[in-house]
């Protein structure tokens, strides 16, 4: 009889629909409502992919990268509507707001960084990394504006003159990326590379690099109160918890597919998953592990989500599809 082989790209593939199909078997039994969808906010003619969100919480607004759309809503949270949109943007990807500064900042797949005043909403500054600016974070610990870039890099830029400080180079482009203000670090999501970078954001260097053996990690967080770091991989679709000194992986978890973003909720002590399958899993945690409790079905390919603990919603950005609109999906924590 003649030998077959499988060819490695078929058997990650193969391996991957069989460990989700055996987790979403197994909380099928755990399954229990968690979150309740309290409100559909439609955005209007908006096409294809929607990446991330910011808060407004003065202002009570949400602002919407759409992407595949080149424009950026502004949703006022109270009339449940789009009050604003910047249009024009080539593939408008983080968005960050920074409240002492009345400023909302864009990061667009053309390499620039915009800043626009949070009233009217016009052009204040402009910064130009080159290619691909993504993800958007605002450093707590000295207020600067932290954008990851190119093909791979991050870029620290001063929020009072907006002009570039420094660079932290990387092996590949970055994606999710978190920081650890008390001890002065960055984790990094290096999907290219299949791992996670620690960077030293005292020396600009990268101090480990860590990997589970999964492929295409996307979403990452970190919660200080754990000194845990969470990444979630695409092939196959797990959920590795380790510990962010020592790197040991605590716990190893399947999650829905087409993962995008992840965030805790403390209050709860739940991780909330949001998944281009159209789902979000909800994990909660008793005596410091984590377990799968529930899995809400939203939308096929609402992939991007932020959860503001202030106000206690979860928004889900959902494309428009099978003709419904463009909408942000807003769920209440029960």
């Amino acid at each position: 009889m003649a030998a077959h082989t499988i060819a490695p790209r078929t058997l990650v593939a193969l391996i991957s629909s069989v460990m989700v199909a055996a987790c979403a078997g197994e909380s099928l039994s755990q399954d229990l409502p968690r979150l309740r969808l309290e409100q559909t906010i439609e955005l209007g003619p908006v096409k294809g992919r929607i990446d991330h969100l910011a808060i407004d919480l003065t202002g009570n607004r949400l602002f919407v990268a759409e992407l595949e759309n080149g424009s950026v809503s502004a949703v006022d949270l109270a009339t449940g509507a789009v009050a604003h949109r910047i249009s024009g943007l080539a593939e408008p990807q983080g968005v960050g707001f920074l409240p002492d500064r009345n400023e909302l900042v864009v990061a667009s797949g053309d390499g620039t960084v915009r800043f626009y005043d949070g009233g009217d909403l016009t052009v204040r500054g402009e910064i130009d990394l080159g290619e691909d600016a993504d993800n958007v974070r605002i450093d707590p610990a000295d207020g600067t504006i932290i954008v990851g870039y190119g093909g791979g890099a991050l870029a620290v830029i001063d929020p009072n003159s907006r002009a570039l400080l420094r660079t932290i180079a990387l092996p590949s482009h970055p994606e999710s990326f978190r920081l650890d203000p008390a001890k002065r670090r960055a984790f990094v999501n290096l999907p290219g590379a299949g791992k996670l970078a620690v960077v030293d954001l005292a020396t600009v260097q990268i101090s480990a690099m860590r990997g589970a053996g999964y492929a295409a990690n996307y979403p990452l967080l970190f919660d200080a109160s754990s000194n845990a770091v969470m990444v979630v991989y695409r092939l196959p679709a797990r959920m590795v918890i380790s510990d962010a000194d020592s790197g040991v992986v605590r716990q190893d978890l399947g999650v829905c597919g087409d993962s995008d973003d992840l965030f805790l909720d403390d209050k709860r002590q739940r991780i909330y998953v949001s998944c281009g399958s159209g789902d979000i899993d909800v994990f909660e945690a008793a005596d410091g592990v984590f377990k799968r409790v529930s899995r809400v079905k939203t939308r096929s390919g609402a992939r991007t989500s932020l959860f503001v603990p202030e106000i206690d919603r979860l928004f889900v950005a959902a494309r428009a599809d099978n003709g419904r609109p463009a909408a942000i999906l807003v769920y209440r924590p029960e």
